[in-house]
Formats: C-alpha cells, sequence, structure tokens
C-alpha cells in the first residue's frame, strides 16, 4: 500500500472518530480495518494504519490546541469537520512524525482537501499548516 493511501485510510479514520463515542472508537477503527479489501491491505499495512491512527489519537489534544492557536479567529467547532481532521493529521505529521517532511505534510494535506474538503478548504488549511510549519522551524 503506498503512503498515500495509508494516509488517506488514516484520515477516514480519524474522521469517522467525530461520529462516535471515545469508547467506540477502537471497535469502529476494527470494523474499518476488516472492510479493507485492497489487494495491498495486508496485515503489515493494516498494522501501520491501525498504528499512525493511535498515535494521532495519543496527541489529540495538543495537536487540537495547536490548531485553534494558528486558525486565528476559527473555534475547532466552527471548523469543517474534514478540514479539522485533514490538519489534525497534518499536523501530527509535522510535529511528531520525522519521517515526513514539513511540505510533504502540507502537501498530501492540500491534496485530501481537495478530495474531501470545501472549494476554498485547501487554501484553509495550508494557511494554517504553514503557520504551524513556522514556529516548529
Amino acid at each position: 500500500m503506498t503512503k498515500k493511501r495509508t494516509r488517506e485510510n488514516v484520515y477516514i479514520m480519524l474522521f469517522q472518530t467525530n461520529f462516535y463515542q471515545e469508547e467506540d472508537r477502537m471497535e469502529q477503527a476494527d470494523l474499518y480495518l476488516e472492510g479493507l479489501e485492497d489487494s495491498d491491505a495486508t496485515n503489515k499495512a493494516k498494522s501501520v494504519i491501525r498504528e499512525r491512527y493511535l498515535a494521532v489519537l495519543e496527541h489529540l489534544e495538543e495537536i487540537d490546541k495547536k490548531i485553534e492557536e494558528k486558525a486565528k479567529g476559527w473555534a475547532l467547532s466552527r471548523i469543517a469537520k474534514s478540514d479539522l481532521t485533514i490538519m489534525r493529521l497534518a499536523v501530527f505529521e509535522i510535529l511528531f512524525d520525522e519521517n515526513v517532511p514539513n511540505s510533504v505534510a502540507i502537501n498530501e494535506a492540500v491534496e485530501l482537501a481537495k478530495l474531501y474538503g470545501g472549494d476554498k478548504s485547501y487554501a484553509f488549511i495550508n494557511g494554517v499548516l504553514a503557520s504551524v510549519v513556522k514556529e516548529s522551524e
């Protein structure tokens, strides 16, 4: 499974967390992973997806604080769930994943926004993430 497809699966799993209670997250994650029928969705690929999903959830409070700080004038509750989820994944990659260059995290977030976000989502997401990167460097 490609890194791009792995990232997209993590995004989908994270997006689903918006609609379930915290105690149901793992059950829903397991159901999602079981449903992956891609020929690439080997046990190793599913394990990588699960690990990244759990890592983002582990840092969610810190990630959300950073997004709220950088999305000036926007409370998290006002940000579209798809945009918020994309930014959560990208901020995780920027702050906590040394294997993903910042430019790649931003570019992949913009690509996800073009697929799953609104017409102007990619510009908003790009601006917030650029601000996170600028501060982290």
